[in-house]
């Protein structure tokens, strides 16, 4: 099996696994929850460590000398060549208030790097994918992202606006002066909107790897760039400060806007 095949084999694998997860989350939408409150003073609710839980025992029947790198319930074969990256509920705060733009994030590294991810956004029933050499796709439909190289003529959305404000006000007033448009925003549906060519750029701020590593596949095999602020790529040690771009004059652009 070439590696092309092995990826197609395990990103429609992934696309199962989310799909049946998905109904869990949706299940549990809209309805009163027990809100718990972790040491990072990030909330999770039943919904998210069902979910999660769903997945991670479909990665570990189908997948089992796989590693696991999860964000409710820790991590299990990291010194593996293959580890799944599992996000059940991207975006808690947004399920908790009735917000349907919460995202399921599933990835997977191989040697330390994505290659595969996937974007599920239940609740709008749309679903972003792409594994490293088969393009990404919404819905199963091809996607690329914007030609727009000028920041000044740029769709900007700008996530996690109140930490940037908090930690680097100096950067959101740049930011708020930057583009044609802005949008604040959270969560994984900007950076897929990237990838699909319906905006332009997001800067986004603390991070984890959960909170990335689906995407990365989805916006470089659409025709972007994802990178941290100082243009590196991302990986398990990345600071959590990102952005998305649809081209590279428009990332450069954005680089020193933030620097």
């Amino acid at each position: 099996m070439t590696d092309l095949d092995d990826l197609r084999r395990r990103l429609s694998a992934a696309l199962d696994i989310t799909e049946a997860a998905s109904r869990i989350s949706l299940a549990h939408f809209n309805h009163a929850l027990d809100i718990i409150t972790k040491d990072d003073e990030s909330p999770v609710t039943i919904a998210d460590r069902e979910t999660e839980q769903a997945i991670r025992s479909r990665l570990q029947a189908d997948f089992p000398d796989d590693g696991i790198y999860g964000e409710e319930f820790g991590n299990q074969g990291l010194d593996k060549a293959d580890i799944w990256v599992v996000d059940p509920i991207d975006g808690t705060r947004s399920f908790i208030a009735g917000v349907p733009l919460f995202g399921m994030l599933l990835a997977m590294t191989r040697q330390r790097q994505p290659v595969l991810g996937v974007c599920r956004l239940p609740a709008i029933k749309q679903v972003y994918a792409a594994a490293r050499g088969l393009g990404a796709t919404r819905n199963g439909a091809p996607i690329h992202v914007s030609r727009q190289t000028a920041l000044e003529r740029a769709m900007l959305f700008i996530n996690e606006g109140e930490k940037i404000h908090a930690d680097a006000p100096h950067v959101f007033e740049r930011l708020m002066a930057a583009g044609k448009l802005r949008r604040l925003s959270y969560d994984c549906q900007p950076h897929a909107l990237v990838a699909s060519g319906q905006i332009d750029a997001v800067v986004d701020y603390d991070l984890k790897p959960y909170d990335y590593f689906a995407l990365a596949p989805i916006i470089t095999e659409a025709g972007g760039i994802i990178t941290d602020w100082q243009g590196r790529p991302l990986d398990y040690d990345s600071d959590g400060r990102v952005i998305s771009a649809a081209t590279p004059e428009l990332h450069g652009e954005l680089m020193a806007l933030l620097a």
